[in-house]
């Protein structure tokens, strides 16, 4: 198997076809579907499958697909530090963090860090667990924001915020007239769940199977902003995590307590390298500021709304 071969892959997936694929690549169609027929050889399996000369891709070549991914986004971030070289700019600070926190809290961070440093640049690339951890511990990444208590290797970990789990309502709901929602509230509700696997969604079942509540659960999703949408569509309740709820939350979509806490944690990963970048601290300066400011706003405010 030759990077060439990948290569090729990675632009048939990306553009969906081989005319298309070969344009981008520089390269001929025959040489394309020969250089595929090879990687599919090597494999052992079709990667495509022919729909009325169409390709679809199978469900092997989009696990495959994923793997390559993190690869070339290595590679990608090798040429542009290269470049950056070239050009002996200061260099681009790149901070992974989980997808939540590039809506909730990466955005505030930035406002203040840009008033500081107005000419730094950043790339903010967001990641799942444990692809962050282990892209930190590669060193991949000038820092980084997860919600793991535990250090990666080569990483120093630093508490960024601790907060618990809300409640969302759509407008109009019978459980907004209570300011603390209990389990027991939740009875009969409809209920808009996160992915199984999630960490909190197992910390939030486990809550409901303590307190013996049934719910309605006929969605799911893996994304937290997802599921401030669906509650403000009024297709059930709720329960995320406090940033993202403080950022969306509106006449819309209510935000209540819970009685019972589901902690939430963000922490700052730090990998330990000889000589990190100039402007990190400054970044990690903005990053604890505003974790603080967060903090303080959903201590006194009771609940985001």
């Amino acid at each position: 198997m030759t990077h060439r071969q990948l290569a090729m892959f990675r632009a048939i997936m990306l553009h969906g076809s081989l005319s298309r694929a070969a344009e981008v690549s520089a390269s001929s169609q025959p040489t394309l579907s020969r250089e595929l027929a090879r990687l599919e050889y090597l494999l052992g399996f079709t990667l495509f499958d022919r729909v009325r000369g169409r390709l679809r891709p199978t469900v092997r070549a989009l696990a495959l697909m994923q793997e390559v991914e993190r690869s070339f986004v290595g590679l990608d971030q090798i040429a542009a530090r290269a470049q950056e070289l070239r050009t002996l700019s200061a260099g681009r600070l790149h901070l992974a963090c989980l997808p939540a926190l590039a809506q909730a809290l990466v955005p505030r961070a930035l406002l203040a860090f840009q008033q500081t440093q107005p000419e730094a640049a950043v790339s903010v690339v967001p990641l799942e667990s444990p692809w962050l951890e282990q892209a930190l511990s590669e060193h991949r990444f000038d820092l980084g924001l997860s919600e793991t208590s535990e250090a990666p290797a080569g990483v120093a970990l630093q508490p960024l915020l601790q907060a618990n789990e809300v409640a969302l309502l759509p407008r109009g709901h019978v459980l907004a007239r209570h300011h603390v929602l209990a389990p027991e509230h939740f009875e009969g509700e409809r209920f808009i769940s996160l992915a199984v696997g999630d960490p909190y969604r197992l910390a939030i079942d486990q809550m409901f199977a303590a307190a013996n509540v049934t719910r309605i659960t006929c969605l799911e999703t893996a994304s937290a902003v997802a599921v401030c949408a669906m509650v403000r569509q009024g297709l059930g309740a709720a329960i995320v995590n406090p940033l993202t709820a403080l950022e969306l939350c509106g006449p819309d979509l209510l935000v209540r307590r819970l009685s019972v806490p589901i902690t939430f944690q963000v922490s700052l990963l730090l990998p330990e390298v000889a000589a990190p970048h100039p402007l990190r601290d400054a970044l990690v300066a903005a990053l604890c500021a505003t974790a603080t400011q967060m903090s303080a706003c959903l201590a006194h405010q009771g609940d985001p709304t």
